[in-house]
């Protein structure tokens, strides 16, 4: 037991004695005189499991909860549900092959899970796949910032839309967010760090559910007045064939309803963040790990569900593609939607920083793999990463085609392929057979990743080449 302590080992993470510890030295062995690879279990942890669930919660809760509510309304409420379920249950268990890959070898990176499995080259494929994916994740958070922070300065301060104002343009208020407030909390050492930002943005997030609720019992339907809101509901009669707009519907489907499929499963992408939040955790072990995954994925599909069911409530088939600009076309001088914009503006900038830190960390390990920490690194990273999504938001005008390639080719990688991959190649045989039944759910959850890649691609040439329009979410 003191030899196990002693490496930060225990029988939860797969450990069970010398005669583990030295599969774990041969499995996989490293070439003779080469420098012994890092292992994240030497770390001792002091993030507790409450501030751990703050972070991972934080890292699933995405700006795609914002079109939870169109995507219920493209598939129907049984629908939409049995397919939340069946996304988050698959996430979890994404999430056990990840840390049992972890407990096996002592390592808790992504990119050295890689590495161990594949060499070097796995080791850069994870790294640019998550740093890929996150970089995209951050730019559509402070999409968000550019679009909805100048028309809640535009509301507080009682101005004309029109105005040309510095103060009302998105690009200049994206650089003050992120030197304010994004950069500031990138460069805390440890994402433990992060744990009260965290909370404090599923709060946020929190108030926007209710608001939500609330807005149910007083939004009648159909809607009254604007010629805005006729066109939307013209739209949604065109597209499902009937007249009924203020009908909820059980299972439907249309032209967008296989096209909100992946969107869904995209919605519990927090695989980056995993393992550095393992690392991080306080008396580490695989299941402590896990329990904090599944009370983060447990809370997050209870605000996806709830968001998403009243906000499809209030609007039927009204619903847009971004639920507070909905809210907006009933009223424009709603305070609580004000409020509530407030709060979102407030959650995604919270937010940028915990998907930094992955990014940085993989960066960390392809490019300085045997340097001990260095400040100047660690701000330089992240001041780089900053300023690059900074230029892309500020650059591309509409990156919904981007976004659609990176989200349909990096977060079926993330969620189902590497983790299937990664438990076949590192569990050992004599643990587990080839031809065990572990191994054979692990491949089959692989090929499902490759599945949900092929059709989220498909999907998007579709588009391409018809021109229909693109409307779906985000992280």
């Amino acid at each position: 037991m003191e030899l196990q302590k002693m490496n930060g080992l225990s029988r939860e993470d797969g450990f069970d004695g010398l005669g583990a510890l030295t599969e774990h030295e041969e499995f996989l062995p490293h070439k003779t005189g080469v420098k012994k690879e890092t292992r994240f279990t030497d770390f001792e942890g002091k993030t507790s499991f409450g501030m751990s669930i703050f972070n991972l919660s934080n890292a699933i809760m995405g700006s795609g909860i914002l079109g939870l509510a169109f995507a219920m309304s493209n598939t129907g409420i049984v629908l939409f549900l049995m397919l939340l379920v069946s996304i988050a249950i698959l996430s979890a268990y994404s999430i056990h092959l990840l840390l049992t890959s972890a407990g096996v070898v002592g390592i808790r990176a992504y990119e050295q899970l890689g590495n161990r499995a594949f060499g070097t080259p796995g080791k850069i494929v994870s790294g640019c796949i998550i740093t890929i994916h996150n970089i995209g994740a951050m730019s559509s958070y402070l999409f968000i910032v550019k679009s909805e922070l100048p028309l809640v300065i535009i509301a507080f301060l009682g101005k004309h839309k029109n105005t040309e104002e510095w103060f009302m343009n998105g690009n200049y208020l994206i650089i003050i967010v992120s030197v304010l407030v994004i950069l500031p909390l990138a460069l805390m050492k440890r994402l433990g760090y992060l744990g009260y930002t965290s909370g404090f943005s599923l709060s946020c997030m929190v108030f926007f559910l209710i608001s939500v609720i609330y807005k149910k019992f007083h939004i009648p339907c159909p809607l009254d007045g604007s010629g805005q809101n006729l066109t939307i509901a013209h739209n949604y009669t065109a597209v499902n064939g009937t007249d009924d707009a203020c009908e909820a519907k059980l299972f439907t489907a249309n032209s967008q309803t296989a096209y909100t499929i992946p969107i869904l499963a995209f919605a519990f992408v927090c695989h980056p963040e995993v393992l550095p939040i393992y690392t991080e955790l306080r008396d580490a072990t695989k299941k402590r790990m896990q329990n904090v995954a599944n009370i983060s994925i447990l809370a997050m599909f209870v605000m996806y569900l709830l968001t998403a069911l009243f906000g499809y409530l209030t609007f039927y088939g009204t619903v847009g593609a971004e639920l507070l600009h909905t809210y907006s076309r009933v009223d424009t001088l709603d305070v609580l939607v004000l409020c509530v914009r407030v709060a979102v503006l407030v959650a995604v900038s919270l937010t940028v920083p915990v998907v930094l830190f992955p990014i940085r960390r993989a960066l960390l390990q392809i490019l300085f793999p045997e340097k001990p920490f260095n400040w100047f690194v660690h701000i330089g990273i992240a001041f780089c990463l900053i300023f690059v999504v900074n230029v892309l938001v500020i650059c591309v005008p509409s990156i919904h085609d981007i976004f659609g390639v990176i989200g349909a080719t990096t977060a079926p990688c993330l969620i189902f392929i590497l983790p299937g991959i990664f438990y076949i190649r590192i569990v050992p045989e004599d643990q587990e057979a080839l031809r065990s039944r572990p191994k054979i759910q692990a491949a089959c959850f692989a090929a499902l990743g490759v599945i949900f890649m092929i059709m989220s691609l498909s999907f998007i040439i579709i588009d391409w080449v018809t021109g229909a329009p693109r409307r779906g979410g985000g992280h």
